[in-house]
C-alpha cells in the first residue's frame, strides 16, 4: 500500500501543474479573448480552480508544515466546489456553463472530482507527514 500512496504523490505532482496551465489557459481566454461572452460565472469558475490547482501545487512542491496546511486547504476548497458545481451543473445547467466542474469534472476526465481526494488521503499518509515534519502522535519527553 506505501508504494501505491508513494505513487500518488508523482502522479500529483506531475497532474496538478498540467491542470493548473489548462484550466488557467482556458479561463483567461475566455474571459479576456474570446468574442460574444456575455456571462463570465463558468470563466471566473475555471479560474478559481486553476488558482486552487497552482496553490495545491505550490504546497506539494515545498515540503514545509505550512505548505501541507496550504495543500489540505485547497485541496478541501476543490473537492467541495467540484461536488456542489458538479451537482448544480445537472440541476441548473443554464447557471452553471461550461467549466472545468461541470458534471464533475467530465471535461477533463473527472479529474477534477477524483484527483483532490487522492491528494488529501497522500497528504495525511503517515510517511508524507513525517516528510513534512507534521507528527501524528506526540513524542514523549525524555526523562530528568
Amino acid at each position: 500500500m506505501a508504494s501505491l500512496v508513494s505513487s500518488i504523490g508523482y502522479i500529483l505532482a506531475v497532474s496538478y501543474p498540467v491542470l493548473a496551465i489548462s484550466t488557467g489557459t482556458r479561463a483567461v481566454y475566455q474571459l479576456f479573448f474570446k468574442e460574444g461572452v456575455t456571462y463570465y460565472l463558468p470563466s471566473i469558475l475555471s479560474g478559481i480552480a486553476a488558482l486552487s490547482y497552482l496553490v495545491a501545487t505550490i504546497g506539494f512542491a515545498y515540503r514545509r508544515r505550512w505548505t501541507w496546511w496550504l495543500s489540505v486547504s485547497a485541496l478541501g476548497f476543490e473537492t467541495v466546489m467540484t461536488l456542489i458545481v458538479g451537482v448544480l451543473s445537472f440541476t441548473h445547467p443554464d447557471l452553471i456553463g461550461h467549466t472545468v466542474w461541470r458534471h464533475f469534472g467530465a471535461d477533463y476526465g473527472f479529474f477534477p472530482l477524483f484527483q483532490p481526494i487522492l491528494g488529501l488521503i497522500w497528504l495525511f499518509w503517515p510517511e508524507t507527514l513525517r516528510e513534512y515534519g507534521i507528527s501524528r502522535h506526540k513524542q514523549a519527553e525524555p526523562a530528568p
